[in-house]
């Protein structure tokens, strides 16, 4: 086990901070500036042709399955919402991230399916707000049964997950998970492929106005989390999904200007 440092900058000593993660070096750390990719990396890669799609030229089902199994992995926002009535509603989206810290933001997208709308987009529509809670490798099954397509279940008890009481909303969090982002609506965004055609998609932007994080999960600092014991499932392509372990988990320093100032400038000098 390596000690874990947040924030170690390239050229800088390394600090010993505390052994709280599980971690290795970064896969080259004799890496030195202008070096670019590994000689086997460009060897082994460039021996490979590339294949390109026209996107507008492509069905739409194999853009689908090209950029979700590309753009991996994507963190899993299981969102719980109220409809207007008042019904409890629980479904996992992985078209989902953090877009800010100040102000503390996040973005969901949504699918319009021609025949039938999300009901999760629908209740934040409605309701403007919804809460966020990270799935642990724990009951990535029961989120998975919270991702049937039909009205008729009760996601909750589908999954077997617990409501738990939300302190600035009125949409429940989920007790289980490590982490509940309460989240108010900022704003919403219906995409279309082209000016002519009917929106496919909708962006939701929400403003995250209380973060609940279970201790355990918490580093000595008592604000960053760490991430092993949070244990994070994230989404691949088709039914496939990846989880965060030690072995897992290298450290890469940050590059600080005035630390390799010097260094840049013999780089230029022999070009």
């Amino acid at each position: 086990m390596l000690s874990y440092c947040i924030g170690r900058r390239l050229g800088a000593p390394r600090i010993i901070c505390a052994r709280q993660l599980s971690s290795t070096l970064s896969p080259n750390p004799n890496w030195k500036l202008g070096e670019g990719a590994t000689a086997s990396w460009k060897e082994s890669s460039e021996r490979s042709p590339r294949k390109s799609w026209n996107l507008a030229k492509t069905p739409p089902r194999d853009v689908y399955r090209l950029l979700t199994s590309a753009v991996v992995p994507r963190p899993i926002a299981l969102v719980s919402t109220l409809s207007e009535d008042g019904t409890p509603n629980l479904a996992p989206f992985s078209y989902f991230s953090m877009i800010s810290s100040n102000p503390p933001m996040l973005s969901v997208s949504f699918s319009l399916p021609p025949k039938r709308k999300k009901d999760t987009r629908e209740n934040i529509l409605f309701t403007k707000e919804f809460s966020v809670n990270l799935v642990h490798q724990a009951y990535v099954e029961a989120v998975n049964a919270a991702a049937v397509e039909s009205s008729e279940p009760n996601e909750w008890l589908l999954s077997g997950l617990t409501m738990e009481p939300s302190v600035a909303i009125k949409a429940p969090c989920v007790k289980e998970s490590v982490v509940c982002l309460e989240c108010e609506l900022h704003s919403h965004q219906d995409i279309a492929p082209d000016a002519d055609s009917a929106p496919t998609t909708t962006l939701v932007l929400g403003r995250i106005k209380h973060v609940h994080v279970r201790e355990f999960s918490l580093n000595e600092d008592g604000v960053t989390l760490n991430p092993e014991k949070l244990s994070v499932v994230s989404r691949l392509g088709g039914l496939l999904y990846a989880k965060v372990s030690g072995s897992d988990v290298f450290e890469v320093p940050r590059t600080v200007w005035k630390d390799i100032k010097q260094d840049y400038a013999k780089i230029v000098d022999k070009k």
